[in-house]
């Protein structure tokens, strides 16, 4: 024999009939490797390890017996054939054993019969084991059917037009919706098919089946909750075998989903094509290569005053009739949309001139399709006519010079009627026209867009950080967080917590993990309002965040990225702060990337009574009050008031005054202006043009000139032109002893 040796497991006491019986078998040329066994523990151990063949075994031992062995071999391996060979099988016991499910039984006293008795064992092992696999892969087979059936909700049947016997898949009952257990029948798909396709059915069965015919047709279902279904029925006629019975099999697939989906789909279209029509935009749809228009809407017409089927017959006549000034612009920037050379998405306005000689203007917005390579294939936009918004932004620009003009006279003038003028000059919260303020929004709207760090300075209450809310709300990082801080409000011991974090146990206090304001920041914008007053080793963690863009919580050890754009904020004289060796020149540098001056309000007196104005209607509506009229006397002293605290100042005397007001006549107590505005004091210099050697010699003036107060109209922190919590954070960390310079 050719192959393997065949495995046997021996089940004998005598090494004599051992021998006796590998003698036999390789007489008869079987390749074969005997392990022999002479107890229940050898014999359990081998069929353990498994790889046998064929077991033979004797009947009677010392210490176990065959018929226990027999069925230790079914309970383990059912499949391997099981042969006695023993000189003590009565009659009875064969035909237990052969019943428990041996295989034959051999007399040692006729041990020739051995070998024919093993080639039979093994024929029907293998028989077995064929029949085992084939039966498997019918299964395995039906089960992959039943599943695609299922997952293409396609089942299938069988009809004997002569007996009428029907035969369904499980699909087809649970398309049909009935009970496995039910019969089918034709009247029984009768009564499924809906009552007006039952009569088109029943017709179409019937021909099929008096001539013989394929039949694919669709038709609805009914169900007995009252719900439609669609289905597509295709079958094909045959013969069963050499009898004439007409046997149709065929396919059922549930095609409700389909059919749904076309019927919202033609809804949509319609609906499309209805709006369309409808709208006074004109909608086109045309390929690239070939130039063809596949749609335009009717309102081309209306917009160009040239034929639908013109435009059809000829893609590129509406460049026809742009206006020459316009043609070369429109023509290059087209050409490179539909090549793909920049943005997919085509916006331009643009006039023509139609055939009736009057000149139109058109805002055209498109966006592309692609094909599998990624190339553009098809446009898809819409023509808007503008004429009438152009007239208006023309008709709007002379009214605004005509407003202009008449400006001095409209002091008197309802504050309500000069709102929707206020609001062309707004950018954000940021109030005012003057080319100082101007040019301050000019350089926000070139560096917004990038992620560069910005260093804005300028005096107290000039609007530092709503200029850095503005750079955030128009830069990519917009949807992201915006986190503010301020160095000088935050206690020195604390700052650098503040900014990176901790960790649990850090330092004492710190009884869970902290995240710091970076992290909060992430992605978005973290505002360093008074970086001037950070301490030399904070300033150089900041450094190392600008530098590597990565830091470590207080106390940690573990490395944090941080994609945050920082933005600072001083009103110190940081070139005169590093001259002193109170910051880091490396700093400044890292952080003056973009710097931005704002200017006093003093600098840009013509914005004064847009922001009174402002401010008037804003505490007005708080306030419940309704003011018609501002005193043209309070607005000239207003204006020749030189604003130290700025905005926040000026502000803060319009809240005041409109508290105060009892009258529609708005109205501001000269009182409240401290200085002249003939005699603007010059002698009081801001603190962030100082060196912080001179700050403490200054603040220390302004206490004792205000008796100690910090806060107040006549308080230090008004005096010096910086807000009370600045004041008191410098007085803190200049060690100053505000006590002393209170008088008894």
């Amino acid at each position: 024999m050719v192959g393997s040796p065949l495995q046997i497991l021996l089940l004998e006491d005598d090494s004599a009939d051992a021998e006796l019986v590998q003698e036999l078998l390789e007489e008869e040329q079987f390749v074969c490797e005997i392990t022999r066994v002479d107890d229940r523990s050898g014999f359990q151990a081998a069929l353990e390890r498994g790889g046998i063949d064929l077991i033979l075994a004797d009947y009677t031992l010392p210490s176990f017996d065959g018929l226990s062995a027999l069925k230790l071999a079914i309970g383990s391996r059912p499949d391997v054939p099981f042969i006695f060979v023993s000189g003590t099988l009565g009659e009875e016991v064969a035909i237990e054993a052969l019943k428990i499910g041996a295989t034959d039984y051999i007399l040692k006293t006729r041990i020739s019969r051995l070998v024919p008795s093993v080639h039979r064992a093994l024929r029907e092992a293998r028989e077995r084991a064929e029949r085992k696999r084939a039966e498997e892969a019918l299964r395995q087979s039906e089960t992959y059917l039943a599943e695609a059936q299922r997952l293409s909700r396609t089942g299938s049947f069988g009809w004997n037009v002569s007996s009428g016997e029907i035969y369904w898949s499980d699909e087809t009952f649970r398309i049909f919706e009935c009970d496995p257990a039910a019969k089918p029948t034709v009247e029984l798909v009768m009564e499924r098919v809906h009552p007006e396709d039952r009569a088109f059915a029943r017709q179409l069965i019937d021909r099929a089946a008096a001539e013989r015919l394929d039949f694919d047709h669709e038709h609805r279902l009914q169900m007995p909750d009252g719900s439609i279904k669609f289905i597509r029925v295709v079958a094909h006629p045959a013969t069963a075998g050499d009898s004439e019975a007409l046997l149709f099999a065929g396919a059922i697939t549930d095609i409700t989903e389909r059919k749904l989906s076309n019927q919202a789909l033609r809804e949509s279209e319609e609906r499309f094509r209805t709006m369309a029509d409808t709208l006074p935009e004109g909608i086109w749809i045309g390929t690239i290569e070939p130039r063809e228009v596949l749609y335009v809407s009717p309102s081309f017409e209306r917009i160009w005053g040239l034929p639908l089927e013109d435009l059809y017959r000829n893609p590129h006549l509406w460049e026809n009739v742009i206006c020459p000034e316009d043609r070369e612009r429109v023509s290059r920037t087209f050409a490179q949309w539909i090549a793909g050379d920049n943005s997919g998405y085509y916006d331009i306005e643009y006039r023509i001139q139609r055939p009736d000689g009057t000149t139109r203007w058109v805002h055209d917005r498109g966006v592309l399709s692609f094909n599998e390579a990624g190339r553009p294939c098809r446009i898809n936009g819409i023509s808007a006519d503008i004429t009438d918004r152009k007239r208006a932004e023309a008709d709007l620009q002379n009214a605004l010079l005509e407003i202009k003009m008449l400006k001095d006279h409209l002091y008197e003038e309802n504050v309500a009627l000069r709102e929707e003028i206020d609001k062309a000059s707004m950018f954000e919260e940021i109030v005012g026209e003057s080319p100082a303020l101007q040019s301050v929004l000019a350089r926000v709207a070139k560096v917004a867009p990038t992620d560069s760090t910005v260093l804005v300075t300028g005096e107290t209450g000039t609007g530092k950080e709503l200029i850095a809310r503005a750079i955030h709300k128009r830069s990519r990082r917009a949807a992201r967080p915006f986190v503010s801080v301020n160095c000088a409000a935050v206690p020195p011991s604390l700052i650098t917590s503040e900014l990176f974090g901790h960790e649990k146990g850090a330092f004492t206090g710190a009884v869970q993990r902290r995240l710091g304001r970076f992290e909060l920041a992430e992605g978005g914008t973290l505002f360093l309002d008074e970086v001037g007053e950070l301490l030399p080793e904070t300033q150089i963690a900041l450094l190392r965040v600008l530098q590597e863009r990565e830091f470590e919580r207080v106390g940690g050890s573990r490395p944090i990225r941080a994609d945050v754009r920082v933005i600072a904020a001083t009103n110190r004289d940081l070139q005169g702060s590093i001259d002193d060796g109170a910051f880091r020149s490396d700093l400044y540098y890292r952080l003056n990337v973009f710097p931005i001056e704002m200017p006093s309000l003093r600098q840009r007196r013509e914005d004064i009574p847009v922001l009174v104005e402002y401010f008037i209607d804003r505490f007005a509506r708080k306030a419940g009050k309704e003011i018609r009229s501002i005193n043209r006397a309070t607005l000239e002293r207003l204006q020749s008031y030189d604003w130290p605290g700025n905005v926040r100042e000026l502000q803060n005397v319009i809240e005041r005054s409109i508290i105060v007001c009892e009258t529609e006549n708005f109205t501001v107590d000269e009182s409240w202006l401290s200085r002249s505005a003939d005699q603007p004091d010059q002698t009081v210099r801001p603190l962030f043009k100082m060196p912080p050697s001179q700050e403490k010699k200054t603040i220390e003036a302004a206490l004792a000139d205000a008796q100690g107060r910090v806060s107040g109209p006549t308080g230090a922190a008004a005096k010096l032109g910086i807000p009370a919590s600045t004041l008191d954070s410098k007085i803190r960390a200049l060690h100053i002893n505000k006590h002393r310079f209170k008088t008894v």
